[in-house]
């Protein structure tokens, strides 16, 4: 990828995210910055801790470390690489669309696109979606990071911080957001997506198959996780809610609740 193209792409982000919170700003001027740098990292620290301290997550995690420690120490990785390279699958234009597709940027600037549009259009529910959102990617993208710093190994083309692959991780953390938000009309599309990702990382040369296969995991049990945590839960599309009723005769229930 160009500096010419990525600077283009750069500049028609920010100006779509300008047009999104000058939207915003007609609502609740501010709020989003706000909500940023009061209750994101609050949030993103109670959520990580939700997704690190369940006993499944850690399980997936490890057996998904290990397999990628076997799969780098022996000769799997190796073969796979030179396979790629004898038969590669993208051409350059679905190379540079994966790439970008797949980038952590890419994911954190449409979620807050998102997040700034439903503010404009008084969407609490997606609003929150995002913020979700938001949180997951956070945690995903800060934990890959910390792992590159440590691990600092190459990728087959000689580029540094190869394990594990951000790219998947954050491409993975997108799907299984949307899985758990939306269901498997959405879910089952952004997985595929996710996989051509994985898989163009493979193709490139840009990662080893064992940075691909931890940072898919790793994308899946956080966004999982996160999503999960802070689903409402819904019946046919309505909102469940808690109903009280204390007038002559107090009861307690349920009450199905959709904004038309």
């Amino acid at each position: 990828m160009t500096y010419g193209n990525m600077s283009y792409r750069t500049v028609l982000l920010i100006a779509v995210a300008l047009q999104g919170l000058t939207q915003a700003q007609q609502n609740d001027p501010c709020s989003f910055a706000s909500r940023l740098i009061n209750e994101l990292p609050v949030r993103v620290l109670s959520d990580a801790n939700e997704a690190f301290s369940n006993t499944g997550n850690m399980t997936l995690l490890l057996l998904a470390g290990g397999a990628s420690i076997a799969m780098h120490n022996s000769d799997a990785d190796k073969n796979l690489n030179e396979n790629f390279g004898r038969h590669r699958a993208f051409n350059d234009t679905a190379d540079k669309i994966f790439d970008y597709a797949g980038s952590p940027w890419s994911h954190l600037g449409a979620t807050g696109l998102w997040y700034l549009f439903s503010e404009a259009d008084n969407d609490e529910l997606n609003r929150e979606r995002a913020w979700t959102t938001l949180s997951a990617l956070a945690i995903t993208d800060s934990t890959i990071f910390a792992l590159k710093a440590i691990r600092n190994n190459d990728t087959p083309n000689g580029k540094d911080l190869a394990w594990p692959s951000a790219h998947t991780a954050s491409s993975f953390c997108m799907a299984s957001v949307l899985d758990e938000f939306y269901g498997p009309e959405i879910g089952i599309p952004a997985y595929i997506g996710a996989c051509f990702v994985g898989w163009r990382m493979m193709d490139s040369g840009d990662h080893w198959a064992s940075d691909v296969v931890f940072g898919g995991t790793l994308g899946y049990v956080v966004g999982h996780s996160v999503a999960a945590k802070h689903k409402q839960l819904e019946i046919a599309g309505f909102k469940v809610e808690p109903m009280f009723d204390i007038g002559r005769r107090p009861s307690t229930g349920i009450a199905l609740v959709k904004r038309f």
